[in-house]
């Protein structure tokens, strides 16, 4: 028996269900949310955004599992969009050696959806299919013959996109799901370093409301010390013009944030007197702000 429960006005299904009517494994269904291939909806006690329920917990209406369950090729056609190869399954897709996959992976001709960190401590990256499939159709010439120059210096000093487009991807991916604004700047917040944020969050009180809303960028399981290092670091920003895009969008989100919900990161007496918060260090940016494009 299929138990629904009315959120926003739509019967809706959890996850695990959700998961089951599909006949998607676990890490198949989680990649269809990210991938927005499957919807999902605030599970609030009334099915709205910031509504008070547990952050980050989602449910699927049950007309959106309706909708993939009657496309052709059901389930078949869901699980090909859904399929990921590593880095040696896509050289195979693409015709070409490990090791110039290899390079242009890591030059950000294809960016990875997913990651995970074996028991060496070394991580593992995962590539849509159909996207590999597709940039080998879209760009035949960087499967042959000599790598660009651009490309050679860019490899040779050391660059790697691979981190990079990831946090990219799933940025934009928990952007997308919230029209909040503190959850939208707690999002742009989870890739920064702790001192990056606090040179930006100066205030203690918003910064304690972007720790609560921070989302789950990824999960894995890691049994080493050294497997958890590498798997923290692949979620946080490094390099000197990423972590500055995310100072700047995470600036934007807060202003917006503060103009549209001041009273969220407000202590109670300051709500009771009416006092603002601390706005002393406030950056001044454009109206729509929130509206940022995520950039790698």
């Amino acid at each position: 028996m299929t138990v629904t429960v009315m959120c926003d006005g739509q019967q809706t299904l959890s996850t695990g269900r959700a998961a089951q009517e599909l006949q998607l494994r676990t890490g198949e269904f989680e990649l269809a949310i990210q991938l927005g291939e499957v919807r999902t909806v605030p599970a609030g006690s009334d099915g709205r955004q910031g509504s008070g329920g547990p952050p980050g917990r989602r449910r699927v209406p049950a007309e959106e599992v309706a909708r993939l369950q009657i496309e052709p090729g059901f389930p078949e056609a869901l699980r090909s969009r859904l399929r990921t190869v590593t880095t040696h399954e896509a050289a195979a897709l693409m015709g070409v050696g490990p090791g110039r996959a290899l390079r242009l992976t890591r030059a950000g001709c294809v960016g990875p959806v997913r990651f995970y960190v074996n028991r060496f401590g070394a991580v593992v990256w995962l590539y849509l299919a159909a996207e590999i499939a597709e940039f080998a159709d879209r760009e035949p010439e960087l499967l042959r013959g000599n790598t660009p120059i651009a490309m050679r210096v860019m490899l040779t000093s050391g660059q790697d996109w691979r981190a990079r487009q990831w946090r990219s991807r799933r940025v934009a991916q928990l952007m997308g799901r919230t029209d909040d604004p503190w959850e939208s700047a707690a999002v742009i917040a989870a890739v920064l370093p702790p001192e990056e944020l606090a040179s930006v969050a100066e205030d203690a009180l918003e910064r304690a409301v972007l720790r609560r809303l921070r989302p789950a960028l990824a999960s894995a399981i890691t049994a080493t010390p050294a497997a958890r290092e590498s798997f923290e670091r692949v979620l946080v920003a490094e390099e000197f013009d990423e972590v500055l895009w995310y100072r700047v969008n995470l600036s934007r989100a807060l202003e917006t944030a503060r103009r549209e919900d001041p009273g969220r990161a407000r202590p109670a007496a300051a709500q009771r007197t009416g006092r603002p918060p601390s706005l002393r260090n406030a950056p001044t940016w454009p109206a729509g702000a929130r509206n940022l494009t995520v950039r790698g």
